[in-house]
């Protein structure tokens, strides 16, 4: 066989089932093999970031590593801020890059570019296949390392010379041996029984969980920790699903668009357990602030994230899933005590701490329609948020069932959401509902994926709250600049009408709140593919 082929039955083994991508010269042997598997379908985007963003929601939604094949050159370089993106929020990716031939290499010939090179500083690691000899094992060490460890994209860039070679024979291995490569998957039992120490006299704990648990799978056990030790949560923005929102120890999201309820629970607290989240910027901007006058514990997959932004007193490295699992085990004989007190005074907060919103009733509010629509979703529906304005009101306002929320959070990469939204759905199938909700900045960077979703029958909801500004921008220069605006105006954007009417795709537009409920039942009654533009006060602020 080929190279190319080898490729295919490396996919193939791995269980891949979708590979999003954009074909060019030197990506066309791996293409001219993929039409010989029945097992993998492939997905044509229609511009190389979105390849990586839906294999991202195809990841998120699925535990498994996406994938997507993108050519040389220009191909493999539009795709870098959807690895970045990937890579920022820890999500599993293999991303496959066609290469001009190996001999050329540095030549600056057509299409050439260092895309490992170009991607090293946001990658778990890359490979230039050099030899097809080595091509089974690339691919076998690649998929590993994506999907262990603090999980994130790897890239694999193959020269076409190398994809047309010949493979005498082809043999998958069956397991990874990496020398330098053992992350560490169980927590060292000392610093677990220091935790529970800690836990069984602190009168004030908190958890403040992250992604870490979702991409763990862990939500069932912390849900578990939380409600037997009566110890109230709070989450990240990459944080949101690691508790339905109707938990009783859910205490909502930190950070400088969270709750201030929760953001007043992490600086009262006596005993903060972090679980699975980086202690970034975004969810504690004073990192030294939440380490005065409290026992500060820190459980990541990741060694270089704990103690990187905020001393931790207790850190343990591991799996959150594994360590969960062994805190339980090993807390059969530790007494905790109810924390009657602070949860009441958590509940004072979340009464008193509200803050009260005054919407413009000439428009639609997207505070109570993101809380009606996420209500009116199917219990283990999938939202997804992109960037701005909508991705804040949808974190404060999304009510979290069984499904799951997904977003840029890490880099914050507007257009995020379709892709995403086109990857989810084609991971679960038709019976699944997936809504993309976006502002009208975001939405024009990304719609030319209805012609995909089009193509493959991706039946996905496109909500666009429409105010004709890039929002978030205009709202820092209406605090900063004094209202002084530059570069934010949309004018000029298209007739979203007349795009739905060029996709031939139903369209409703929503002026205001009225009949809203139906407005909203109608347009998740059927599976189709289907855009809403709902009209917002173009003045409103998160």
């Amino acid at each position: 066989m080929l190279g190319c082929d080898a490729m295919v039955k490396c996919l193939e083994a791995e269980g891949v089932r979708a590979v999003f991508g954009y074909p060019g010269v030197a990506i066309a042997p791996f293409y001219n093999s993929m039409l010989q598997t029945d097992e993998i379908e492939s997905v044509l985007v229609r511009t190389e970031q979105n390849a990586g963003h839906a294999a991202n929601g195809y990841s998120r939604v699925t535990g498994a590593v996406g994938v997507c094949a993108v050519t040389s050159g220009p191909g493999a370089t539009n795709l870098i801020t959807g690895i970045a993106t990937a890579y920022a929020d820890s999500i599993p990716m293999v991303c496959i890059t066609g290469q001009v031939e190996s001999t050329l290499l540095g030549s600056d010939v057509f299409q050439e570019a260092d895309i490992t090179g170009a991607v090293e500083s946001f990658v778990k690691y890359s490979y230039l296949v050099k030899d097809v000899k080595d091509i089974p094992r690339v691919f076998k060490e690649a998929f590993h390392i994506a999907n262990t460890g603090r999980r994130g994209p790897v890239l694999i860039d193959v020269p076409i010379d190398i994809q047309n070679a010949k493979l005498d024979k082809f043999s998958y291995p069956e397991e990874v041996v990496l020398r330098t490569y053992k992350p560490t998957v169980k927590g060292n039992v000392v610093q677990i029984k220091k935790l529970l120490k800690e836990l069984s006299k602190a009168k004030k704990p908190l958890i403040c969980a992250g992604g870490g648990v979702i991409l763990s799978g862990a939500q069932t056990e912390l849900a578990d920790f939380a409600a037997k030790y009566r110890v109230p949560v709070v989450h990240t923005m990459m944080g949101i699903g690691v508790l339905p929102s109707d938990h009783e120890m859910y205490y909502g999201m930190v950070g400088n668009n969270g709750k201030g309820y929760a953001n007043a629970a992490m600086n009262d607290a006596d005993l903060l357990v972090i679980i699975g989240a980086r202690v970034a910027d975004r969810a504690v901007n004073q990192p030294d602030l939440i380490t005065e006058n409290k026992v500060m514990v820190h459980i990541d997959v990741d060694p270089a994230e704990i103690g990187k932004n905020a001393a931790s007193t207790i850190p343990i490295v591991g799996d959150v899933k594994t360590i969960l699992m062994q805190i339980e085990e090993e807390a059969k004989d530790v007494i905790v005590p109810p924390h009657k007190q602070w949860l009441e005074t958590l509940d004072e907060y979340k009464v008193k701490l509200v803050k009260k919103r005054h919407p413009d009733q000439r428009y639609v509010d997207p505070a109570v329609f993101i809380d009606k629509l996420s209500r009116a979703m199917k219990d283990d529906g999938i939202y997804i948020a992109d960037v701005g304005q909508n991705q804040i009101w949808s974190c404060a306002n999304y009510v979290m069932k069984k499904g799951r929320f997904l977003t840029s959070g890490g880099m914050g990469t507007m257009g995020y959401s379709i892709p995403a939204g086109m990857g989810a759905k084609r991971a679960l199938g038709d019976d699944a509902q997936v809504v993309a909700v976006c502002g009208d900045g975001a939405f024009q960077m990304s719609f030319m994926e209805f012609a995909t979703m089009k193509q493959h029958a991706i039946n996905i909801k496109v909500i666009v709250l429409k105010n004709n500004y890039l929002g978030m921008v205009r709202q820092y220069q209406h605090f900063k600049y004094n209202d002084n605006y530059s570069v934010v105006d949309l004018t000029g954007s298209p007739d979203l009408e007349k795009i739905a009417l060029a996709y031939d795709i139903p369209f409703v537009r929503v002026q205001n709140m009225e009949n809203i409920d139906k407005v909203i039942a109608d347009f998740l009654a059927d599976d189709s593919l289907a855009l809403m533009e709902c009209i917002i006060d173009p003045m409103d602020l998160v």
